[in-house]
């Protein structure tokens, strides 16, 4: 059994500033998610999530993808950097198996950590 990894309110983007600042951070993607990356002045990495009826007309569709994003995001925040981080789901996504997304996201928390920059978020790798 693994250690529990919580979701604490203080991980999450609430207020619509937060995602605004988004708005002039680095963008990272795979097959079916893109992120938009910024540095935050917070001690930790921060999640919001963006599934729009785009991606499936069905709510229990979408809210599947918001569960595994979330529980993926939770096993890997303490490896993170202190980055508010916006998922954004593709119409692709939809159509995959849960453990097939869990290792996409897993690519992309990869994808996030090898950023660099003069504010630690930037387009080169390490």
């Amino acid at each position: 059994m693994t250690a529990p990894a919580p979701f604490p309110r203080a991980a999450r983007l609430l207020r619509p500033a937060d995602f605004a600042r988004l708005q002039g951070g680095q963008r990272v993607g795979t097959r079916h998610f893109s992120a938009q990356v910024a540095a935050n002045e917070h001690s930790g990495a921060r999640l919001g999530l963006a599934i729009s009826k785009r991606v499936s007309k069905r709510a229990v569709r979408r809210n599947r993808l918001k569960r595994l994003a979330r529980d993926s995001f939770r096993h890997r925040r303490a490896e993170l950097p202190a980055v508010d981080i916006l998922i954004i789901a593709r119409p692709s996504a939809d159509q995959e198996d849960n453990a097939s997304l869990r290792a996409e996201l897993a690519r992309l928390w990869q994808r996030i950590m090898t950023l660099n920059g003069a504010d630690g978020v930037g387009t080169m790798r390490a």
